[in-house]
């Protein structure tokens, strides 16, 4: 369990440093990274990078709407026939980013399985 609760927060952070230096799939690469780094069960390797970069971008794309009063993301939201929802669209970005990086933490996790094999007592 502590891996886990690591992992997400690591995760979440190099997310956020890979926001600031590269294009938006640096959550990908910060996904696959900490997956590949920390050892865990492929699915759990899924959930917590999904669930760190959505933590992630649910909160930063909150505090930038709140930043300026939920005018664009209304009209982002309008253009997508959301009905001006900005809760709506924050959701689906944050699903969309936290898809993203859940799939690269799985790749991460088995590749880490491939190069270390585990042993076959732990593959239940």
């Amino acid at each position: 369990m502590l891996k886990y609760i690591l992992s997400i927060i690591v995760t979440a952070l190099l997310a956020f440093l890979s926001g600031i230096y590269m294009p938006w799939w640096g959550i990908a690469i910060a996904a696959f990274l900490v997956s590949a780094a920390i050892p865990q069960k492929p699915s759990f390797s899924f959930l917590s990078g999904f669930l760190g970069v959505f933590l992630l971008w649910e909160v930063l794309a909150w505090w930038i709407d709140n930043k300026n009063n939920g005018i664009l993301s209304q009209k982002v939201a309008s253009l997508f026939k959301l009905g001006n929802s900005s809760v709506l669209l924050i959701v689906i970005t944050s699903i969309i980013g936290a898809l993203v990086a859940g799939f690269a933490a799985l790749a991460g996790s088995y590749l880490r399985r491939l190069i270390y094999p585990v042993p076959p007592a732990e593959t239940v």
